[in-house]
């Protein structure tokens, strides 16, 4: 499938299928020096705080509702609320949310310009995983697993700063959804070229298992498959359409309520 990169380059990247993983790549695949120009762009909202129109503000407080959800989901596995690394973190606020509520968290973000946002939160941030030292109870991945270079790298990374017994939080979008098949090509979810892999739920689980993490659970991001399908119809008719994009997000969710197949999933996983 030909896939069009909508939102910075405009240049267009093909998805290659792994029969054995059931998952897809991105190809050409840019190298490491050239993957952050794709990620220039003051509409990559999650590098920003930005308020400029109504549909930044939307964004906002809902990211905003989903923080008391996500530490709830963190709370329910690890009632002591030890420490947490959250990769990925963006302008710092999930870190922040913790800190506030009992636990020892702080960040690894690579944008600059995101990194300085978290410092004005005081939100301690790492711009690498190689400024990371410590181990963790629990290490978070909100929709950053798809960005990563070299995916089984990552997950060997992840298991030797993850304290025995500890939780594991990844969140990635679901090619497998009602909304990912709906809008084929157009569907925002891919992302490319930002968006390196693409997992269903065979492939986490292949992926993580093979490197000794048990799978404890998944849990549905249902707000994705409205944002995602408000999305996929700008890129597929060039406009805003709220009433397709919420029928199709409704739909979308309620065929996943049989199949298990919800626009975006966390998956639970834990060091044993």
């Amino acid at each position: 499938m030909k896939i069009k990169d909508h939102s910075v380059s405009q240049e267009e990247f093909s998805l290659i299928y792994d029969e054995t993983l059931h998952m897809y790549s991105t190809a050409p695949k840019p190298s490491e020096a050239d993957l952050p120009s794709y990620y220039e762009s003051q509409d990559y909202i999650s590098h920003t705080d930005g308020k400029r129109g109504w549909f930044e503000k939307v964004y906002q407080v809902v990211k905003g509702i989903t923080l008391s959800r996500k530490q709830k989901l963190l709370h329910s596995y690890s009632p002591s609320r030890g420490s947490v690394l959250d990769i990925g973190s963006g302008t710092g606020e999930f870190v922040a949310y913790l800190n506030k509520h009992k636990w020892q968290a702080q960040g690894m973000e690579p944008n600059e310009n995101a990194r300085a946002l978290s410092q004005q939160k005081g939100v301690a941030t790492a711009s690498s995983l190689e400024e990371v030292t410590m181990s963790f109870d629990v290490i978070t991945m909100w929709h950053v697993l798809e960005h990563v270079y070299d995916v089984k790298e990552q997950i060997s990374w992840l298991k030797k700063h993850l304290s025995q017994d500890g939780y594991l939080f990844i969140a990635v979008p679901n090619f497998e959804s009602q909304d990912a098949k709906h809008y084929k090509e157009h569907w925002a979810a891919y992302d490319v070229p930002r968006h390196l892999s693409h997992f269903s739920q065979k492939a986490i689980q292949l992926l993580f298992k093979e490197q000794g993490f048990e799978f404890v659970k998944t849990h549905p991001m249902k707000f994705d498959a409205y944002y995602v399908s408000l999305l996929s119809e700008k890129y597929k008719t060039g406009k805003m359409k709220f009433l397709s994009a919420g029928l199709q997000g409704w739909k979308s969710n309620r065929a996943a309520r049989r199949s298990g197949e919800y626009s975006s999933l966390v998956y639970v996983l834990r060091h044993k």
